[in-house]
């Protein structure tokens, strides 16, 4: 009968809210931006990963140039793989692998990305090149020398252009025109160095591909039977060769790499949105309080002409919603409108459509996280406006703050939160860290809690001071309905974020190019043959001589079963996945490689001859859920090869050292073919010694691939500065959102701070004492948040960058200066902004009605 009675109110609060609302949304434009902040930017991250990820879902054929495609690591097809994919319809094939190109006299060289197509290159879209030329006369031969397209960058690295002559092993090369889009580059992957695409003939004139070279050999297929599903394909393609090792790929899932980085990392803006809404929610619930607190004498008067307080509560229920409804579609539009503006800047290396388009998933879902922010963030203070008694029409006197409202209140926002906590673990691609992020929130807020609870005490405790002032600054933050717990929640969770996101960054670029380039070697040597080590050794010496050389054999292999079970099987967390997506750099070796230390059980004899053994990285390992005794299957030039787990190593990866997750005994490869990798770490040689020996090498030994360290990790910090862009992004809505939170905590005590200063000013305190003394209100509370920031963020990067990114992490003091800079900017600045108006208060209207 109660639920029954309360629906039945319903149409009258609505009318009422509605009627009361015609003199506009004032008092509620904190709360409308705080909303449209969240949801726009939960709405924009969204949009344009579904953008990038559906335009390479409805692009597969045209991204992997066939419908199929069946990738082999060193070694190509044999004859009765080869009939079974002309079984399945056209076949082309081309063939990838890093090296060196130089000029005719050798007086420069650079690293390329190399792709030998056929005929048939692209069995789906189109190449295209400037000046535009059919594929038979860019790639024919003219004397010896073989036609190629290259990328613009090749031609400002070596000073060339069109037409120009270039030298890739013993293969001459003329330069027929430049690379304007490759239909599959997207499906290829990320690569470090320009490409270089040419003929088959002229990658095999090279001399490039020998035994044990690392080359990729890919078979792509136009289906004769279109109808064929790539489920259906792939595993009979894996019946009929089990012991092949190819990777095969179709065109539904035409680049899975870059689909899971988008996701991945839309998650984490997501995650960062979600945070400057869960921030706005602060915002929300002091907006409608401050709201309800002018509308006192309204809801008293509604009382006083008999309303039960249920339809006090529905009518301000219903502003609420409304109000809550036209944030979040002014987030959803401008959200909405994202895509079109990231093309500009995507569209010229990510296949995202050139006509706007509306994502209603992405949308939908930031509605609703909109939604649920506002209801739960806004219920407990609606609970308190419901308790506002009828004698309140008659004198002026503030909400119960220190009472919390009735049940189904707090009921309501408890159930509200977990819907939002819920929404987010459901929709986030690893659950474990949105886990770890929602408690994060939480204990954030607790520990705020607590933090404002402690700067009340010790407001409280503090000795007296001479200065009027200062004394009623310390009074101000203890004193019943301070702004001390709105302020320091308010601020507090957007600078944590702000730091961490600040330091996260700073750590990846300081690691990059501060320390990283110190410890990592000079050069890597990648292709070097058996026959040419000895010379190798001798060329490099005479270049470096104070330099120190490192080389282990090297193959390609591929993981297909775990102590007996094929991996696509197992189950792995998302961290580990990467050990089995592809072909990963497997090595043998009698003693235990530089850079790494046993962590559990033994190393093989020197001469051991038993059955194969493997040392596998420790922290991989475990990952996979390996012990001591497992068996792991790995196939190598297309056969299987099973080795027992004799030991983990810990390996330090960030050295950027020769490391491998896996160390065979030397028995296992015995007879295998294959080439070696070296490095050469001098700390000591100049960019003029370093030119001359790879200038040395790449003459000497044109086969050889020479990549500089320095100048791959130019490559990745350029990449991840672009990334640091979109962070400090995210960063800055979190802190925008912090500021509008504090502008509203601080609107919400202004009818308090009124009376404060009406009365203090009757009693003889001047504007410049009272300004004083806000001042130093504000500097307690800015400097206590930022320390909080400080040690929050501080905690939050360390497990980021040291747990996650296995990266060395250290704090970073200009960001502790920027962060109690920026508390104390907001916090003053605003705070001041505010009280000048309220100084400036005619006495006589307030003291009425004290």
């Amino acid at each position: 009968m109660r639920a029954g009675a309360v629906l039945r109110q319903v149409p009258l609060a609505l009318r009422l809210a509605l009627r009361e609302m015609r003199g506009g949304l004032k008092g509620f434009y904190i709360f409308l931006a705080c909303i449209a902040l969240g949801t726009a930017a939960i709405a924009g991250v969204n949009s344009v990963s579904s953008a990038i990820t559906q335009a390479i879902a409805s692009q597969g054929q045209t991204l992997l140039a066939g419908d199929v495609r069946f990738e082999f690591r060193n070694r190509f097809a044999t004859p009765e793989e080869l009939n079974y994919f002309e079984g399945l319809g056209a076949v082309s094939r081309t063939t990838g692998l890093r090296s060196m190109v130089r000029l005719p006299d050798g007086s420069d060289q650079t690293l390329v990305e190399a792709k030998g197509v056929d005929g048939a290159y692209p069995l789906y879209g189109t190449l295209e090149t400037e000046p535009q030329k059919p594929a038979a006369a860019l790639f024919a031969k003219d004397g010896d020398a073989y036609g190629a397209v290259v990328a613009p960058l090749l031609l400002d690295r070596l000073g060339l252009a069109v037409g120009d002559e270039i030298l890739l092993g013993t293969a001459k090369i003329r330069i027929a025109a430049t690379l304007t889009r490759e239909p599959d580059a997207v499906s290829e992957g990320f690569g470090f160095a320009p490409r270089l695409m040419l003929p088959e003939e002229a990658l095999r004139a090279s001399g490039l591909v020998q035994t044990g070279s690392l080359v990729e050999n890919a078979y792509r297929i136009r289906l004769a039977k279109p109808d064929l599903s790539p489920a259906a394909i792939r595993a009979e393609a894996n019946k009929a060769f089990p012991t092949a090792g190819w990777s095969i790929r179709t065109a539904d899932s035409a680049a899975p790499a870059l689909t899971a980085n988008i996701t991945r990392f839309s998650q984490f803006l997501t995650l960062v949105g979600l945070t400057a809404l869960i921030v706005g929610g602060v915002g929300v619930a002091n907006a409608v309080r401050a709201y309800l607190d002018s509308k006192r004498s309204v809801i008293a008067t509604f009382k006083c002409l008999g309303a039960p307080a249920s339809l006090v509560a529905l009518v301000y229920l219903a502003q609420i919603a409304l109000i809550a409804s036209i944030g979040i579609l002014i987030g959803l539009a401008v959200g909405a409108l994202m895509p079109s503006v990231a093309m500009q800047f995507l569209g010229g290396v990510l296949p995202v459509s050139a006509k706007a388009e509306l994502y209603p998933s992405a949308l939908l879902l930031a509605a609703v996280f909109g939604l649920l922010t506002a209801l739960a963030f806004a219920i407990m203070p609606l609970g308190h406006a419901r308790e506002v008694p009828a004698t309140a029409l008659f004198r002026e006197q503030g909400f119960e703050a220190g009472r919390l409202p009735g049940w189904p209140y707090i009921l309501s926002a408890a159930l509200f939160l977990a819907a939002l906590a819920g929404l987010a673990v459901y929709t986030a691609y690893d659950r474990y860290i949105a886990l770890v992020f929602l408690g994060a929130i939480a204990f954030a807020f607790v520990v705020l809690r607590v933090v404002a609870m402690l700067i009340t005490a010790l407001a409280r405790r503090s000795p007296r001071v001479n200065s009027p002032a200062l004394r009623l600054a310390v009074g101000n933050i203890h004193r019943p309905g301070a702004l001390t717990s709105s302020v320091v929640l308010s601020l507090g969770l957007g600078l944590a974020l702000l730091v961490t996101l600040t330091l996260i960054d700073g750590n990846l670029r300081r690691e990059l190019t501060g320390n990283l380039p110190e410890r990592a070697p000079n050069f890597f040597f990648v292709d070097i043959q058996g026959s040419e080590l000895d010379g190798f050794r001798e060329v490099l010496k005479a270049n470096m001589p104070e330099g120190k050389i490192i080389e282990v054999p090297m193959l390609r292999g591929r993981v297909m079963e775990l102590d007996g079970v094929d991996v696509a099987k197992v189950k792995v967390p998302p961290e580990g996945q990467w050990v089995l997506r592809g072909d990963r750099g497997i090595t043998y070796a009698k003693r235990v490689p530089e850079n790494s230390t046993l962590s559990e059980g033994t190393w093989w004899p020197e001469d051991y001859s038993g059955e194969p053994l493997v040392s596998f990285s420790t922290e991989e390992g475990r990952e996979l859920g390996l012990k001591i005794g497992d068996t792991v299957t790995v196939n190598v030039l297309g056969r299987n090869i099973t080795a027992r787990i004799a030991n983990f190593r810990n390996v330090e990866w960030e050295s950027l050292s020769i490391n491998f997750v896996m160390v065979f005994s030397p028995n296992t490869f015995a007879s295998a073919p294959h080439a070696w990798l070296a490095t050469v770490i001098d700390p000591g040689a100049t960019a003029a010694q370093e030119a001359a020996t790879l200038k040395a090498i790449t003459n000497a030994y044109p086969t050889v691939t020479s990549v500089r360290v320095k100048d791959a990790l130019d490559v990745v910090n350029e990449l991840v500065g672009q990334l640091a862009t979109a962070i400090r992004a995210a960063a800055a809505v979190a802190l925008v959102a912090s500021i509008l939170v504090l502008a509203g905590a601080l609107a919400a005590g202004n009818r308090a701070r009124v009376h404060d200063a009406v009365v203090l000013k009757t009693l003889g305190a001047t504007r410049a004492t009272l300004i004083r003394a806000f001042s130093y209100e504000y500097l307690m509370l800015g400097l206590a948040t930022a320390v909080f920031a400080l040690f929050a963020g501080g905690a939050a990067a360390w497990f980021v960058v040291s747990r996650i990114m296995k990266l060395p992490s250290s704090f970073l003091p200009d960001v502790a200066v920027m962060t109690v800079a920026t508390a104390l900017i907001l916090t003053v600045g605003i705070g001041l902004a505010g009280t000048w108006r309220i100084l400036g208060q005619k006495a006589a209207p307030v003291l009425r009605e004290l």
